[in-house]
């Protein structure tokens, strides 16, 4: 049965680097038959998030008056799989990317009437991780990096995989010798089936990873 997956962009370049790298996951993710929707997140969000006690209506609804709600509620929400898409700004997420997550918070805080429905909704995702930058530094992601695996941790979503490529001008991306559009097809083929380990110390486990492989 298809799976739904949500590819987040967060850049406003509709044909850069991160662009080049979304759409090689959506082609990997409709490959193996999954539905998938590629959404720039400028296009739905036109204001950060505001202070909620001023800014709901009536009814408890947020009151700015763009398309981030059916973003949220009929693309993310409804998704059992979402890939996040940034250019690397500043050793951060892009601020379209950072406003989706801040946008969030009007509908799962408890001011908002039907909050549990959306709490109810929100965990158990896969999450995945696409990064483009002009740096090959290593330590330029991992701020990134982190900040997605918190959100994780708190959503009770996996992150099963981050790629990262490096380019400046247009598209320069598929250049990356590391061949980050393979790995980024790869994440879109394998995000709903990809094996993810997050061990405790009291995980009950198998002693080998990988049960199906031929001992040695």
């Amino acid at each position: 049965m298809p799976e739904k997956l949500l590819v987040l962009v967060g850049s406003p370049r509709r044909n850069g680097n991160t662009a080049t790298l979304a759409e090689a996951v959506q082609r990997g993710a409709e490959s193996v038959g999954n539905e998938v929707a590629l959404r720039f997140i400028d296009d739905h969000i036109s204001e950060f998030l505001r202070d909620c006690r001023n800014c709901r209506d009536a009814n408890g609804e947020c009151t700015i008056s763009d398309r981030y709600r059916s973003l949220f509620f009929e693309d993310f929400l409804t998704a059992r799989a979402v890939v996040f898409c940034s250019p690397i700004y500043w050793y951060g997420l892009s601020a379209q990317a950072k406003a989706f997550f801040d946008r969030s918070f009007c509908y799962y805080v408890a001011s908002y009437p039907r909050s549990k429905d959306v709490l109810n909704a929100m965990p158990g995702k896969r999450l995945g991780l696409v990064l483009a930058s002009e740096e090959t530094y290593p330590g330029a992601a991992l701020g990134i990096v982190h900040q997605v695996q918190e959100y994780a941790r708190y959503t009770h979503s996996d992150l099963v995989g981050v790629v990262r490529g490096v380019g400046n001008t247009r598209a320069e991306v598929s250049e990356d010798p590391s061949r980050p559009i393979e790995q980024a097809e790869r994440l879109g083929r394998e995000i709903i089936t990809r094996a993810y380990s997050d061990y405790r110390l009291e995980t009950q486990r198998s002693p080998r990873v990988w049960p199906g492989a031929s001992r040695i």
